[in-house]
């Protein structure tokens, strides 16, 4: 007979607690849904943004030499 196993327990990426990385945590990997909420609201309000490197404006008159 095979014993079940544990799942595995990761950080809650919002508040740090321990969430069980299973199919049968809804909110998976966040613990609850008022964390995956507030992950959701971080990403629609724009405080979460991924850097990217300024380019040259295409539209603007060559630099003089």
């Amino acid at each position: 007979m095979t014993r079940p196993s544990k799942p595995r327990l990761v950080p809650c990426p919002t508040c740090g607690r321990p969430a069980p990385f299973a199919p049968d945590n809804a909110w998976r990997p966040f613990c609850s849904e008022r964390c995956r909420s507030a992950d959701l609201g971080a990403w629609a309000s724009e405080r979460f943004r991924v850097p990217v490197a300024e380019t040259p404006d295409d539209d603007a008159p060559p630099a003089a030499h």
